[in-house]
């Protein structure tokens, strides 16, 4: 007899009905829940170390999303048939909740914690990404581990003028916002999307619908907790020793010369570092080297609390800033394009100490990217890939492939520009652009953003407006008293402030976003403030751009491959391919070209690739003869296939023989047909006829002759 789980219900305002139940499935976790809505189901596992590491002092939190195959009924493509390393899709879905969760643990607590999403049943139409965070808080409710929550998620999409929360896949194309949004009961944490040029106003309002389903899922996860003996008490802990005394002493000695330095506004970030580190090293001089090496570890916390706490005030009491700016100002910007000389297009981007080296490649169908998950299967004709190597920061560390990271940052990188691509017959090409971070002090994602635009005008990408990013801060007091919103933040104040806030767009409105709050209570004017100044900072940023690229090339580079497009009816596909691929083969081979077919209804759509012209007109002529339908009267330029005694088959066009009867090669009588005619050779013959019944075609060459005078002889 299977274990009766715990279970509550969620009826959602559209009537969609969410369980969660516990007690059933993987109960050696530290927490587990099971997730169903309709047929999709999550399991969901937390297990947390009892004791942390010595010398941890953070959170070493992991969550990861994953997507079995079986659960749509699927099998895993490449050689191995299992599932391997996370696609980009579960990644982001990862850090989504990741970030979600972790600001909720207990700033003290460093144990070991692992989040597990597995989607074990799903549907084509169901997006199982909107509950993933809803089943990793309620297995961390439902268990004994420490932690401030509940919190789930939800999508929140704007469709026809309509909020939606949780839509199916099938509605989002007709979304012009599509939104995910993290919160607590009082205050949301997360939001991540992309919209088509929304206003402020509309942003702000997804916002307030996502946080009101989000409520009743964090109510619902309450309830179900109270219901569970082992989260009636969570586990006590004591992951930090500490000595009072060592941070008093740190604080009175160290607070004024890193308020001073905050207030020197020094545009170097690797001076000021310098410059906070010589105040630590000072301190310790005070100590026995045996005494360093006790306290160094606890000393570089304290300081850590000291410098954050001094450059907070300094911002909220000065109004001034690390690196001297105003809490609006942007830091200079310079950008070039055509910056390699044999890339498709190509754009150097920087912005204060933050530099992109941007590429633009442009492709055939060939090149798209092909998407084979459990639940979303497909071909994607753009992408942008982001990189940062260790160097932008003057690091030296081993490279270990593509980061988490550096996966987020080009999504919503290319999320960004994606809805200013232009689609069908305006853009022929596969688009990868490339983000190569060169140098980093804030905002990357953003100058990926603003580079991406530029290469892409420079290729001659027909983008429909510029794009540009710029990523928002804020410092604030406890209760919002005193705060303030910073413009285009360095790489300290994103770690030292409250607030990371990128906002995408055009001149006409939002295109994608990001945020994370670390403070509890951010009122909505608060970040109505910080959405306007973000789209004045947006349009400041954009008039910088425009200096030096306006508009895309009127066309592409000479060695960028041309792309031009035919349009048949499908019946005429299997000829232009020919048998085994034979005929496409040969015009490729002949014309150095690259020939895609795709079948699209009732046609086909033909794109021939060449950067050499005369390539393309070519094959055109040579598809045109293949798909031309003969007509009778006509007069063609054959080819004599095959010769027997009663004629020679003639190919007038490829694939289209008719017989030119030995009586209508010449107006004189023949004995034979190979004393005129021999396989090969090029003659010119007039269509005279079709048989109704049959199809085939008859074909004279005569009546294309002058007839002999004297020969009144009847002919036909």
């Amino acid at each position: 007899m299977s274990p009766k789980g715990i279970s509550q219900t969620i009826q959602m305002a559209d009537g969609t009905v969410i369980t969660i139940e516990t007690g059933k499935l993987a109960k050696q976790a530290h927490g587990a829940v099971v997730i169903t809505i309709g047929k999709t189901m999550l399991l969901a596992t937390v297990v947390s170390s009892k004791e942390a590491r010595e010398d941890v002092d953070f959170l070493p939190l992991s969550v990861d999303y994953k997507e079995k195959y079986a659960a749509t009924g699927k099998f895993p493509g490449g050689f191995f048939k299992r599932e391997g390393r996370p696609s980009d899709y579960e990644v982001l879905i990862s850090r989504l909740v990741d970030r979600a969760l972790r600001p909720l643990f207990p700033d003290d607590y460093h144990a070991e914690t692992q989040v597990l999403i597995n989607l074990i049943s799903g549907e084509n139409d169901v997006a199982p990404d909107a509950f993933a965070a809803l089943a990793a808080s309620a297995a961390l409710s439902v268990s004994d581990i420490p932690f401030n929550g509940p919190i789930s998620e939800v999508r929140v999409a704007h469709i026809n003028g309509e909020f939606v929360v949780n839509p199916p896949f099938s509605a989002l194309a007709d979304a012009d916002l599509d939104l995910m949004v993290a919160a607590t009961k009082e205050n949301i944490m997360m939001v991540e999307g992309e919209s088509k040029e929304v206003s402020e106003t509309v942003m702000l309002e997804a916002l307030k619908v996502a946080h009101e389903a989000i409520k009743m899922q964090c109510e619902a996860q309450i309830e179900l907790a109270s219901k569970v003996e082992n989260a009636q008490q969570k586990r006590e802990y004591s992951h930090e020793s500490n000595d009072e005394e060592l941070r008093k002493a740190i604080h009175d000695f160290a607070y004024k010369p890193c308020y001073d330095i905050a207030l020197q506004g020094n545009p170097n970030k690797h001076e000021r570092s310098d410059a906070f580190a010589a105040v630590l090293e000072e301190f310790m001089t005070r100590f026995s080297e045996e005494e360093q090496e006790e306290k160094l570890s606890l000393a570089k916390r304290y300081f850590h609390d000291v410098e954050k706490k001094a450059v907070r005030n300094v911002i909220l009491d000065e109004r001034k800033r690390l690196d001297g700016r105003a809490l609006d100002q942007i830091r200079p910007i310079w950008s070039e394009v055509d910056y390699l000389p044999s890339a498709h297009g190509s754009a150097v981007f920087t912005r204060g100490e933050t530099q992109a080296l941007v590429t633009v490649t442009l492709g055939t169908k060939m090149d798209e990217q092909t998407i084979d998950g459990a639940v979303i299967e497909g071909t994607s004709n753009f992408m942008l890939h982001y990189n940062f190597p260790s160097f932008s920061t003057g690091e030296a560390r081993p490279f270990r492939g593509v980061s988490r990271r550096e996966v987020g940052h080009g999504n919503l990188a290319e999320r960004a520009l994606k809805p200013m691509i232009p689609n069908g017959d305006e853009n022929p090409y596969t688009i990868r652009v490339v983000s190569d971070i060169l140098e980093s002090n804030g905002s990357s994602s953003m100058a990926s953003v603003c580079g991406g635009t530029l290469a892409l005008m420079d290729a001659g990408v027909k983008i429909k407006k510029p794009v540009a990013g710029i990523a928002m801060g804020l410092i604030t007091e406890p209760g919002n008293k005193k705060y303030a919103v910073l413009s285009d933040i360095l790489g300290d104040e994103d770690h030292l402030g409250d607030m990371d806030f990128k906002v995408t767009g055009t001149v006409d409105g939002i295109t994608a976003c990001q945020m994370d709050i670390k403070v509890d209570g951010l009122p909505y004017e608060v970040l109505e403030e910080a959405l306007e100044q973000a789209r004045k900072g947006r349009l400041h940023i954009l008039n910088e751009m425009a200096k030096t690229i306006t508009e895309p090339r009127a066309d592409y580079k000479e060695h960028v491959p041309r792309i031009e497009k035919m349009v048949v009816d499908k019946e005429f596909i299997g000829a232009i391919i020919g048998p085994g691929g034979k005929i496409i083969q040969e015009m490729q081979r002949e014309t150095n070209t690259t020939i895609v077919i795709e079948e699209k209804g009732e046609y086909g759509v033909i794109d021939i690739v060449s950067s050499n012209k005369d390539s393309i007109e070519a094959v055109k002529a040579r598809i045109r003869a293949i798909v031309a339908v003969p007509e009778v009267g006509e007069v063609y330029l054959g080819t004599v296939k095959t010769i027997t005694p009663f004629g020679a088959f003639v190919e007038i066009l490829p694939g289209k023989d008719g017989l030119l009867h030995i009586s209508e090669i010449e107006w004189r009588r023949l004995e034979t047909v190979e004393s005129v005619l021999k396989v090969g050779d090029k003659i010119n013959v007039k269509l005279i006829g079709v048989d109704a019944k049959t199809n085939k075609m008859k074909l004279s060459r005569k009546v294309l002759i002058p007839r002999p005078e004297g020969d009144n002889k009847r002919n036909n």
